[in-house]
Formats: structure tokens, C-alpha cells, sequence
């Protein structure tokens, strides 16, 4: 009943696991025997079977069912759930801890906490969001998540041009577009370029800043509309504003066609990005956490570290929904989620508990049942008893 009573008390407790209590008997007094058969003729005797006595009823385990609960969407970005197997690494004071509780958050320290301010470990990114290749066990660290925290500008060093040149426009003809950069100081800056048809499928640009040019070259393209070469694409930027000089820019036209239609070059993709402060962070399905900054940009900040057991069954519960390994549980292998069997993750979701409660009603009268019955034994028993009493008498 303590097991049955434990279940349905936590039957709304994130990510606990039921127990089950089985039983043996625990000895039978044996009163006879086994016999051997005497022979196989019709006159000699066949074998008896062992008497034997029940003498009562032991509890023979109490095993943790570790099958995945139902996920609970919460609508908070900070809740995680795993979705298979695995479990959480939280830092319990000194000791390694294990669970399947997701409801996290960032302390004052910024460093990502659980519910009760234990510490989850992970795998921490470099500055430019590169996580370690060799994810293991042995270089875990607590995650942080540094909300207010600034990421430095980068300057533009790449542009690229996309779209169409009209390959059916007259030598001469002029097309003008432009391009915002970035400078050391995350200070933008405006290019202009400017494309000219010298002949067919050949093309001039020039790029001018500030009313300078600061950089030309040549366009030629094959008959299919593709790009075959460009010349002089790198040049130099003296941006104004105390910014770093001699900032290299290479232009990259490869995406460019000439085919016969409107004329539509503009830049694509920019590299570059003014400074930044970081605002709000997710997860995703492999548990890495990418963080969102004020200027537009994500960068990844770490990733959460998932641990499987050969026999989770086995391992040892500590209280408020913590495990700790045992001699059975197997050792704990750590590594990033989706990989050697661990589950993926599941974002702004809990993992509830995994108790059937129509379940545990079922075992409860069952046991009741049973207790009652044994009860009755008693009582007879002790009726029979008192009746030899009175015989004696």
C-alpha cells in the first residue's frame, strides 16, 4: 500500500516514475517428500508428489518503471522534456545527478538551473558559437546563459550579388545598386555599385563611397547566363567614424546571370553585423541552445548533455525526482541528444508523471482485497484454535 499510496500521490508530479511492488513466498515446510516411481509393471507403485506448506509472503522488489510519461506542452520556453530515453545531468552539489525533470531556468549568475537550483551540465560553446567535436562526459560544464550580454560587431568582409543582368540591353547601358556594410564599430555604411554593358556578355562595375570610387573591375559571363570570370573583386574601405581603415571587402558575383529579361542585381547575402545584446534563448530537438540578440543575429551558446544506462531500473532514487547510479543501473554514458539510442528534446514542454491512476485504483482494491481475505484466515485460524481449547476442557 506505501508503494500504491506513493504513486497516486505523485500522480502529477513531473517526470516521476512509478514503482511496482511484487511479492514471493517466503519458505514452504516441506511434510513429505517426493516419491520415485517403484517400476512400470501394473502391480508396482507410480511416484507421489512432494506436501509441502506455504509459511507466508515477502515483498520480492520494488522495481522503478522508467516508461516515458505523456508531454505537457507549457508555452515557457525554458521547459524542456526528452522524448525516449535519457536523463538530465544536474550538478547536486558535488555529485552527478540524473533526472527526467526539465523545468529550467537562468539564476542570478546567469548559469542555467533547475527548479531547485542545481546546476545542469552541458557542453559550453566558444565565442563564435562552435561547440566542442568531442562531446563526452569528460568535459562537462555548467551552461550560461548570460542574458544582457553583448556580442561584439563584426565587419563586413563579403557581399554577394544576386539576380539578373538583362543580357538583351545596349552597350552603355547602366544599372545602379546598393549595398549597406559594416564597419569595425558595427557603424554601417552605404556602397554604391554601379554595372555597364561594354559588350556582349562582358560587364563593368565600379564601387564608390562617400562620392570615391574605391574599387572596379569586369564581369564576363558564358552563353548559358552563367558567370565566367570576374576581375579585381577585393578592395579596401576607409570607413569614416574611428572605425578600423583598410577594411577589406571582396565582392562575389558568381550568383549572378545574364539572361534575357529585366535587369535586377541586387546584394544577397551580407557578412558583417553591428554589436548586439542577447535577449532570449531556445532550444531545439538535439538540446543546443542558441541565443538571440538585439541586431538580428543567433548565435549557439551551448548545448545540453543527455545520459542513458544499460538497466535504468536499477538506479537509485535519491528524492525530488533524482537518480544516482547503482552496482545494477550499468555505467552512465553522456552524449549530446539523438545519438547511441538517447532521446531528442523536446522544447517549451514538461514530461509528466507515468502513473496509470485507474491503474493503481485497480491494485489498490486488489491488495485490499487481499488483506482482508488473509485477515479472515486469521480469524478463522484463531476460532479453530480456541474450539481445541475448549475440546481440551
Amino acid at each position: 500500500m506505501d508503494v500504491i499510496g506513493n504513486n497516486i500521490a505523485n500522480v502529477n508530479t513531473p517526470g516521476y516514475k512509478s514503482s511496482r511492488a511484487t511479492f514471493q513466498e517466503v519458505f514452504s515446510q516441506t511434510l513429505q517428500g517426493a516419491g520415485s516411481p517403484s517400476g512400470t509393471s501394473t502391480t508396482e507403485r507410480g511416484g507421489t508428489n512432494p506436501m509441502q506448506v506455504g509459511l507466508g509472503v515477502d515483498v520480492a522488489s520494488i522495481d522503478t518503471i522508467q516508461t516515458p510519461g505523456n508531454l505537457q506542452p507549457t508555452g515557457r520556453s525554458t521547459d524542456v522534456a526528452i522524448e525516449g530515453n535519457g536523463f538530465f545531468v544536474v550538478l547536486d552539489g558535488e555529485t552527478k545527478a540524473y533526472s527526467r525533470v526539465g523545468i529550467f531556468s537562468t539564476d542570478g549568475d546567469g548559469i542555467l538551473v533547475d527548479y531547485e537550483g542545481r546546476k545542469v551540465l552541458g557542453w559550453v560553446a566558444d565565442s563564435s558559437g562552435n561547440l566542442p567535436s568531442d562531446r563526452t562526459g569528460d568535459n562537462l560544464n555548467p551552461l550560461s546563459i548570460q542574458i544582457g550580454s553583448n556580442m561584439p560587431a563584426k565587419a563586413t568582409g563579403h557581399v554577394q550579388w544576386i539576380k539578373n543582368l538583362d543580357a538583351n540591353s545596349v552597350v552603355g547601358a547602366t544599372k545602379q545598386s546598393a549595398v549597406t556594410v559594416y564597419d569595425s564599430l558595427g557603424s554601417t555604411h552605404t556602397i554604391l555599385m554601379k554595372y555597364e554593358k561594354t559588350a556582349d556578355n562582358e560587364w563593368s562595375w565600379s564601387a564608390t563611397y562617400n562620392g570615391n570610387e574605391i574599387g572596379s573591375g569586369n564581369i564576363s559571363f558564358d552563353t548559358d547566363g552563367t558567370v565566367n570570370s570576374s576581375t579585381n573583386t577585393t578592395f579596401s574601405l576607409d570607413p569614416v567614424g574611428g572605425a578600423t581603415q583598410n577594411q577589406s571587402i571582396t565582392m562575389d558575383f558568381s550568383s549572378l546571370t545574364q539572361v534575357a529579361g529585366p535587369t535586377t542585381v541586387e546584394s544577397g547575402a551580407v557578412d558583417g553585423w553591428p554589436t548586439g545584446t542577447l535577449e532570449s534563448f531556445s532550444f531545439d530537438s538535439s538540446g543546443v541552445i542558441s541565443g538571440f540578440y538585439s541586431n538580428g543575429k543567433n548565435l549557439i551558446l551551448g548545448q545540453i548533455a543527455l545520459a542513458s544506462f544499460r538497466n535504468p531500473s536499477g538506479l537509485i532514487k535519491l528524492g525530488n525526482s533524482l537518480f544516482i547510479e547503482s552496482n545494477n543501473s550499468g555505467r552512465v554514458e553522456i552524449g549530446p541528444a539523438g545519438t547511441s539510442g538517447r532521446g531528442t528534446v523536446a522544447p517549451a514542454a514538461l514530461e509528466m508523471s507515468n502513473v496509470d491512476l485507474a491503474e493503481e485504483f485497480t491494485q489498490m482494491i486488489i491488495t485490499q482485497r487481499g488483506f482482508q481475505a488473509n485477515s479472515r484466515v486469521i480469524t478463522v485460524s484463531d476460532e479453530l484454535l480456541q474450539e481445541l481449547v475448549n475440546l481440551k476442557r
